[in-house]
């Protein structure tokens, strides 16, 4: 059976993990580590050496593991501590809004257009 790690930067109670859980639940055994609370904007943020409280949580019909962290501490702490061995598939990412941060600002300098 595959193994798949799902994320996201929302939290655990988002509805947009929980449509992401409900689609890909029957293509094999499914684990959810998020963070415990809305982190966007620090996707790609970690914070080094801090303990971590990662609590079991049961969400709208599934268990996820919620993290008090940034969302890569979540995949972190999922790959080393929780699956302890690499997933077949990692999906992040879902939201119900949209995704906007530095990576979707054009700086002149590097635009291609000339625009």
């Amino acid at each position: 059976m595959k193994k798949i790690l799902l994320t996201n930067d929302d939290g655990v109670y988002s509805t947009g993990l929980k449509a992401a859980y409900e689609s890909v639940s029957d293509l094999g055994e499914v684990t959810v580590v998020a963070p415990s609370t809305q982190k966007s904007g620090v996707g790609r943020a970690y914070l080094f050496l801090n303990r971590f409280r990662v609590s079991l949580a049961n969400v709208n019909g599934f268990r996820a593991y919620a993290v008090a962290g940034t969302p890569t501490d979540s995949v972190i702490i999922g790959l080393f501590s929780i699956l302890r061995k690499h997933p077949d598939l990692v999906l992040a990412g879902f939201n119900v809004g949209e995704n906007i941060s530095t990576d979707t600002v054009t700086n002149k300098r590097y635009d291609r257009c000339g625009t």
